[in-house]
This record gives structure tokens, sequence and C-alpha cells, in this order.
């Protein structure tokens, strides 16, 4: 990506071949990190009921969602296999000027992603038990799938008539019995009705502890058969496709990885360090100097896990060993740990800007300045406690007579601030500038990252691997839930959902500012037991056109009230970072 841009620019030779072969590395690296991910049970689930529950209930859960895992991805494998054949056999093309067989591809990667996951996922089952007859069980379960899945393929290779045929045939009969829409006529039901059922069944899911992921793809599945029969299964695999080919979400990984690499290069020790200038011989100068790190930390990754992490490990210990207030400190580094959430580059904008379907670069313009007063405020009221009550945090002097030394400015720290600087510069003035997309600055900023632990002595091998296993591993937990969210969504709007959702909203009988604010009530409702990414791939598609159509009552352009609004999201996203009942921020710290 990064080659893409020194081309176009430097040797005026854009390429074509770039983007495809970087989308189809990013798909089938997020396809192959599912297996892994569900290895080591690292999917997103909310865990709030799960964590109290018995050892016995836990059971039950564990193996209610594996069951429901396996069925979904059962379904989902058994439609994308017949999507994956067809586009082999007839050699499907991108169409583009390079006309690589990138569709082909990405779908062959969806089918075998969903398998391995599929696969990982019956051998916890099995593991799950442990008297033999339950596991000769699980064992004849495993071979009436496979079975499944060969047959289905065989048909679609062979072609019709033969034992596949006849095998298929079988399961035909016996789905029929069990298929939804024979005994539910979903079609038939007012949409607020069936939006209710949805609704319900989508919390209850949640809240057994079952990974959000597979909770949006089994109700996206169960709804396309409820609405459309069997049938319906292609509109669930052809969402999941389409986000694959979704180039601007190569930007997260690559964002993921930059935070990874200069999280593992010590880069925040050393800003620390050199950030004390700003600390002078103010009150609480540690803190302000915490939340001016914080800034530019934000500024280089756009994470907000790995930045809350760096910044306990670096200036939590400072701060309790300093004197400091334990629960102003702790309140110091989430709150400025989450402005990577509204401070460009921003995962969260990202997202955004993909359910919104508006400009990502308008969104990181749109919220540089407010991230920015969100810091200078939280120092103002860092600087306004500790003066009136000085027991909350020790002077500079003191500070100094703390750790036996004053706190000078090297040429080390001078350097390692300078190539912040620089790596700030290379990725979001490249964005500004319109010399690169999203997706390509954050690949000059993996590449600025690199430079940048290089420059350290701190850059190896080693250190990449981990980065690179430490991002599949990172993205591998969300990419799943978008693809199960993306569905559901692509799904319930079909249904007619987002209609049914806009003129809820515009029966309120209130102003365009009430309906925002009814808007945000939810999200911070929605906030206290959903993760964000569900939030927003559910919320944004039926939010987001309607601040549209209430552009002119706001008082903004229809094509900037959505990035309006996406400010007020992403605020909103950061009062769940730190909120109770979970407050994600603080299980990072």
């Amino acid at each position: 990506t990064a080659y893409e841009v020194i081309s176009r620019y430097v040797f005026d030779s854009p390429t074509q071949w770039v983007f495809e072969v970087v989308m189809v590395l990013c798909a089938t690296a997020w396809m192959l990190s599912a297996a892994y991910i569900t290895l080591h049970n690292r999917h997103i689930g909310i865990t709030v009921f799960y964590i109290i529950a018995s050892d016995r209930t836990k059971w039950w859960l564990d193996l209610f969602a594996m069951s429901v895992g396996i069925l979904a991805l059962w379904l989902l494998v058994d439609d994308t296999a017949i999507r994956a054949i067809e586009s082999v056999m007839m050699t499907e093309r991108a169409g583009s000027a390079f006309n690589s067989p990138a569709p082909l591809i990405l779908k062959s990667m969806l089918c075998i992603g969903a398998f391995l996951y599929l696969t990982q996922l019956y051998i916890n089952l099995y593991r799950h038990f442990q008297s033999s007859f339950a596991k000769s069980i699980i064992l004849a379960i495993g071979a009436i799938i496979l079975l499944r899945i060969i047959a289905v393929m065989g048909e679609h290779l062979l072609g019709i008539g033969g034992l596949f045929s006849s095998i298929n045939g079988v399961y035909g009969s016996v789905g029929a019995v069990v298929d939804p829409s024979v005994y539910v006529n979903m079609r038939d039901m007012d949409i607020s009705i069936a939006s209710l059922i949805i609704v319900a069944m989508m919390l209850t899911l949640m809240m057994t502890g079952m990974p959000l992921g597979v909770v949006t793809l089994f109700v996206s599945i169960l709804s396309a058969l409820a609405y459309f029969g069997y049938g319906g299964l292609y509109l669930v695999s052809t969402n999941a496709f389409g986000l694959l080919e979704k180039y601007p979400l190569v930007a997260v990984p690559l964002f993921v990885l930059m935070a990874s690499i200069l999280e593992r290069a010590g880069i925040a020790e050393d800003l620390f360090d050199a950030m004390s200038l700003f600390a002078g011989k103010l009150r609480g100068g540690v803190a302000i100097q915490t939340i001016a790190v914080a800034v530019v930390l934000a500024a280089m990754s756009g994470v907000m896990g790995g930045e809350i992490v760096m910044l306990g490990l670096v200036a939590l210990p400072q701060m309790l060993r300093l004197g400091y207030d334990r629960k102003m400190s702790i309140g110091v580094i989430c709150a400025s740990g989450a402005l990577a959430t509204l401070i460009p580059p921003s995962i969260i904008m990202i997202i955004y800007g993909l359910s919104a379907q508006v400009a990502i670069g308008d969104l990181f313009m749109a919220g540089a300045v407010p991230g920015l007063m969100l810091a200078a405020f939280y120092a103002i009221y860092v600087l306004i406690r500790c003066n009136l009550n000085p027991s909350l945090a020790p002077t500079a002097e003191e500070v100094a007579g703390v750790r036996g030394k004053e706190m000078k400015m090297s040429r080390e720290k001078f350097y390692a601030v300078m190539l912040c600087i620089f790596l700030i510069f290379c990725v979001m003035g490249s964005i500004y500038a319109g010399i690169a997309s999203v997706t390509e600055a954050a690949a000059v900023g993996v590449i600025g990252a690199i430079f940048v632990a290089a420059m350290r002595n701190s850059f190896s091998w080693s250190l990449l691997q981990k980065a690179l296993a430490g991002t599949m591993s990172t993205v591998g937990t969300i990419i799943w839930l978008i693809l199960g969210a993306v569905a559901f969504v692509g799904i319930y709007n079909l249904i007619g959902g987002a209609d049914f959702m806009r003129s809820l909203f515009s029966g309120l009988g209130l102003p365009a500012i009430g309906i925002v604010f009814v808007m945000m009530a939810i999200l911070v409702i929605l906030g206290t037991f959903m993760e964000w990414i569900a939030i927003a791939f559910i919320t944004v598609p039926v939010f987001a056109p309607v601040i549209t159509s209430l552009a002119p009552e706001l008082g903004l352009e229809p094509e900037w009230a959505a990035v309006w609004f996406g400010v007020l999201f992403v605020m909103n996203i950061q009062i769940y970072f730190l909120s109770p009942p979970f407050g994600p921020a603080c299980f990072w710290l």
C-alpha cells in the first residue's frame, strides 16, 4: 500500500494491482485467524452474568454457545461453499484493469475461514464432554455435518443427479421439517412485532455470554430462513462477502499493527520522560504530562486498549510513587487513554464511516478539534482539582525531591518527540493534504512506526513477529463480530427494519434536536451492556439516514449532518469506555 503511494506521486504511475492484492491478503488473514481466536477463547462477549454463574451453569452456557455457533457456521458454510464453487468454475474476476481473480479468492477464503472456525468450535465441543458416550454422539453429529458439506460440494461440482443429489435430498427433507418459515409466517407479521422478537432474541443470546459475532450471525441466519426460507442464506453470505471487499476496512489492522510496533518499541516511556517539560512548576504537572502523552499516542495509533495499557505501565507507577491520589491517577489514565476514540486516526471513526457511508477523512478532520478540546478540559479539571485540594498531587519541586533529581530534556528524549511528531505528520498530513487515502495513510504509518523503532535501536525481527501476531489476534476478535453485524443489518434492512426505525423516530413528535437526544440516550443505554462494534453496526445504519433527513432542521448540509453526528456518536462511545457497569478502559488498565 505504501508502494502505491510512492508509485503514484513519485513516479506518476498509479497501480491497480495493489488494492486487489492487499484486499485479498488481509481478508485471508482475517478468515484464517478465526480458528486461532476460537482456540484461545478470545472472542468478544457480554460476560457480566456468565462470570457470576456457578460452574455447572457455565458448563451449560458454554454448551449452548458452542451448539448455536456450530449450527450458524454450518449453515454459513453450506451456502458459501456453493458460492465459492460457482466462482471457481466460472473463474470469476474483478473486471478491473488488473483483472485479478480477487472475487474468486475472497469467496473461497470466506468459505475456508468459516469452515476452520466451525472445525475449531466443534473440537472445543468435543473436549467439553468427559464421557465416551457423549463424545461418540458428538463425533456422529460431526460426521453428519461433514457429509452434508461434501454432498453440497459434490453436487455442484459433478452436477445434479447421482449419489450426492440423493444425499442432499435426504437433508432437504429433514430441513423442510425444521424450516422456521413453515411454522412462523414472518412476512405477514407486523414489522414492529418482528423487530421486538429479533431484538429480544438477540439480547437473550447476548446475556448468555455467547460471542457477539455468533449472536449476530445466528440471528441474521434465523431471520433470513424465517423470511425467505433456505434461499435466504444467499443474502447472508452475500453481505458477508461484501464486507471483505471494503478496502477502507484494511486501515483497521494497519493502525493496530502500527500501535503494536510502537508499544513493543517502548516509545511510550520515551514520550513520558520527554513530555516532562509540560509539568513545569504546576501542581499536578505529571498528570498534565500524562494527558499530553495520551494525545500524542492517540494521534499515532487510534487504538484505545493499547494506549491505556501503555499509559498504565509507564505513567501509573510514576504517579503513585510520587504521591498522586490513586483515584485521580486511574481516572486521568482511563479518560486520557480513551481520547483515541476521538482524536484521529480513530478506529471507531473508521467503523462509523463504513456503517454510515461517510468519508473517513472528513470524520478525521471533524474529530481533531473536539478531541483536543476534550484533552484541554481534562487538563483544566486536573489543575483546578489539585489546587482546590493540594493533597491530591505534589508540586514540581516536591516531585524533584522524591525523584532525587530534576527532569531535563535530553537529546535522546528530544529525538523521541521529534520522531513521534514526524510519524503523526506522515499519517495525518497525508490524509488532510489529500495525498493518500485513510488506508494508504495507515500503511505509511506502519512504515513510520518501523522507522521510529529502528531509530531507537528497538526494531528486530522478533518484535515484528510479535506485533504481527498481536495484530492478528486483536483484529481476529472483531472481524467475525463485524461480519455477523453486517449480515444482520443487511437482512434487517431488507425486511423493512430501517424504514420502520426511521418512521418510529419521525413519529415521536419531537424537534430535530430532541430526536438527537433520544438517539444519544439509546447509545448510552446500549453502552452499558453491548460492545461498541455491535452498537455501531446495529444503530448507525438506522440513525445516520434519520440525521441526514433532519439536516435542514439542524441547520446543516445533508452531506455534513452524518459527519456531525459521527462526532457525537464517537463521544458517546467514549462514555461507554469509561462508564460502569463495564467500563472497558478500567479492565484494560
